[in-house]
């Protein structure tokens, strides 16, 4: 908690909560943020605390918050600062709080489906190492040659451990992989378009950032933001750097007088039918409205593809253990049939 750059999902949506309940009912803004340094999410207090000495001085809610923007995202300052510019802050911290309560929910759901295929991949880790430790055993017992079941040499304890340990070292790979791919913006876009590409990863990939797209433009539309900037902010909001790295040519053709349709149609991640989509709620003058039927169509349609992932996932584990099992059973056949041929 102490080394978090950026808020929380629950602390946002703490503070949108607090927010909206305490100005919808007339409570001064100083107060509020007064409570929240008090009693509000630890890990924003100490933030709580320096906007409203800020606010006590004069400043204005969108001064303060710039000064704390390595707390708090783009979207949270911007949608914050419309609402005070047009009086509707009870309002928009409201969108905010149903905003990030949805990507919680979305974030959990996926941390939920993931843990059952990796409870079976480590526990499918285990079981071959204890297979390999017990038939070294009781070749060591029987004083005959140790059966290595998935070949490589990895006999008895010294084989499990050199077994796991090359586990070991295949995850910390793909981790520092991992890293690597998504320590610069240029490198996490590529990679993640690569991902939009795969198949299962790639669709739920796509799912999320719709649903996210959707939602925030919504809100971004329903306020007093211009065009561009709106779009600027949905674009950020969809946390995937592959349609991010078309920001600025999709804001410019906005900027410029292009519709949105013909904007969106310069990042090639966007599907087709939802490029069409956003042109009908552009013809009848409805983007928010239509914005939020697809809010509520990718939710669920990210759930579902999240699912079915991670379905792929557990039958993919069952597979790669289910392979390794019968090449230990070869392995283990031919070697009596050898000693039997023998005698």
């Amino acid at each position: 908690m102490l080394f978090r750059s950026t808020a929380s999902l629950s602390a946002l949506i703490a503070w949108c909560r607090s927010l909206r309940h305490g100005l919808g009912a007339g409570i001064a803004v100083t107060k509020i943020f007064r409570t929240l340094a008090e009693r509000g999410p630890a890990e924003l207090r100490a933030a709580a605390e320096r906007i409203a000495t800020e606010l006590e001085s004069g400043e204005s809610l969108e001064d303060a918050l710039e000064k704390e923007k390595d707390r708090f995202p783009p979207l949270f300052r911007d949608l914050a600062a419309v609402g005070e510019r047009t009086g509707h802050v009870p309002e928009i911290f409201g969108e905010l709080e149903d905003y990030y309560t949805q990507q919680l929910l979305l974030r959990r759901q996926f941390r939920s489906d993931i843990t059952w295929p990796a409870f079976q991949f480590f526990a499918a880790v285990g079981i071959i190492a204890l297979v390999i430790w017990i038939l070294g055993m009781i070749a060591e017992n029987k004083g005959g040659d140790a059966i290595a079941p998935i070949g490589m040499g990895l006999t008895g304890a010294k084989g499990a451990i050199t077994f796991l340990i090359a586990v070991g070292l295949f995850l910390t790979g793909l981790f520092v992989a991992y890293r690597f791919l998504t320590s610069s913006f240029r490198h996490r876009a590529a990679f993640e378009a690569f991902l939009l590409k795969l198949p299962a990863v790639g669709p739920c990939a796509l799912a999320f950032a719709l649903g996210r797209f959707c939602i925030a433009l919504r809100m971004t539309l329903e306020t007093a933001m211009p065009a561009p900037r709106a779009l600027r902010q949905t674009l950020r909001a969809m946390g995937n750097a592959a349609f991010t790295a078309y920001e600025e040519p999709i804001v410019a053709a906005v900027k410029g007088g292009e519709e949105f349709t013909e904007a969106l149609r310069l990042c090639p991640h966007f599907p087709q039918d939802f490029i069409e989509t956003i042109a009908v709620g552009e013809v009848s003058g409805q983007i928010p409205e239509v914005m939020a039927r697809q809010a509520e169509y990718w939710r669920e349609e990210a759930s579902r593809r999240l699912k079915a992932l991670t379905r792929g996932a557990a039958w993919a584990v069952w597979a790669a253990v289910a392979i390794l099992i019968i090449v230990a059973i070869f392995r283990i056949a031919s070697v009596y049939l050898n000693a039997l041929n023998q005698v």
